[in-house]
């Protein structure tokens, strides 16, 4: 657990560097979200699974709750998440590290 509390713009700079490291390594894109019409998450998804932090307002990211969800069925909770990402992903613009 993180003992100092960082800001969203700190947190995504931390990130954006770890996957500039990754830059070669296929498969691996980012993008940012510009439509103000949706919850903050972080998602990391690896086929059937994925990582969703929800950033909760008025709180430090370290203190939003991060959940592992698993695809076990059709239009389970995975198969929602999925969807809701995908949207913004369609939308987003890329960047510029990673693949």
């Amino acid at each position: 657990m993180e003992r100092t509390a960082l800001t969203v713009s700190t947190r995504i700079r931390i990130t954006l560097e770890h996957l500039a490291r990754l830059r070669d390594v296929e498969g691996i894109e980012s993008r940012y979200s510009d439509q103000e019409s949706h919850l903050g998450l972080s998602v990391f998804r690896f086929d059937d699974q994925m990582l969703v932090t929800p950033h909760l307002s008025n709180l430090a990211g370290h203190d939003s709750p991060m959940l592992h969800l698993r695809r076990l069925q059709d239009d389970g909770l995975f198969d929602r998440f999925a969807w809701h990402v995908e949207t913004l992903w369609q939308a987003g613009r890329p960047t510029d590290v990673g693949a």
